[in-house]
């Protein structure tokens, strides 16, 4: 069930010469796997003839049969985290992404930690830039077994870990400024990309 919000704008009229064009989006969550269902986050994405389009900015949809979506910027926004809540789901994602032989970002954080709550937005930008190919989950150690907190390595927090056929490829511990620890992430991954 989505719901459908029809708007015309007058700054599209500006835009274009041609009569105002109709936007359609439909709003819909994003999960993990990337299937639209209804909508729990309040995230927007615009559904075009079934495809997609996601992570851009857009200019206009005509609403016709046919009609198309034009860009204005390819620049990624945000994609929220996918959550893991259980040691038996973390072994499903992990299984999941060794199946489709895809790396996965994991970040362990806590809701008490003050640099994971500034990090989060940060780390939804960077998912939205390497979405699909990598998908970032994140972790409340206060939520999962300590077991499956052991069993990761982790004893400070944020950490972000890069896995890879079920195996932990590269790790970043998120102490300092947010640019640097997004810096570190991307050098990670790019060198796990490398391999």
């Amino acid at each position: 069930m989505s719901n459908l919000v029809k708007l015309t704008s007058s700054s599209i009229q500006i835009l274009h010469t041609r009569e105002p064009r109709r936007l359609e989006f439909r709003i819909v969550s994003l999960l993990p796997n990337a299937v639209t269902q209804s909508n729990k986050t309040g995230r927007i994405r615009l559904i075009e003839g079934g495809n997609v389009h996601q992570g851009r900015k857009f200019l206009a949809y005509n609403g016709e049969i046919g009609g198309s979506v034009q860009s204005l910027d390819n620049a990624p926004v945000s994609i929220e985290l996918g959550s893991i809540v259980s040691e038996t789901q973390f072994d499903r994602v992990m299984a999941e992404a060794q199946q489709l032989e895809e790396p996965i970002i994991i970040v362990w954080m806590a809701s008490w930690c003050r640099k994971c709550i500034y990090l989060k937005p940060k780390l939804e930008k960077l998912a939205a830039e390497y979405f699909p190919r990598i998908r970032f989950f994140h972790i409340d150690v206060n939520n999962v077994s300590h077991k499956l907190v052991v069993r990761a390595g982790v004893t400070k927090m944020p950490t972000i870990q890069l896995w890879k056929d079920g195996k932990k490829q590269g790790e970043v511990i998120g102490g300092h400024k947010a640019h640097l620890v997004v810096n570190e992430i991307r050098e990670m991954i790019e060198s796990e990309d490398s391999l």
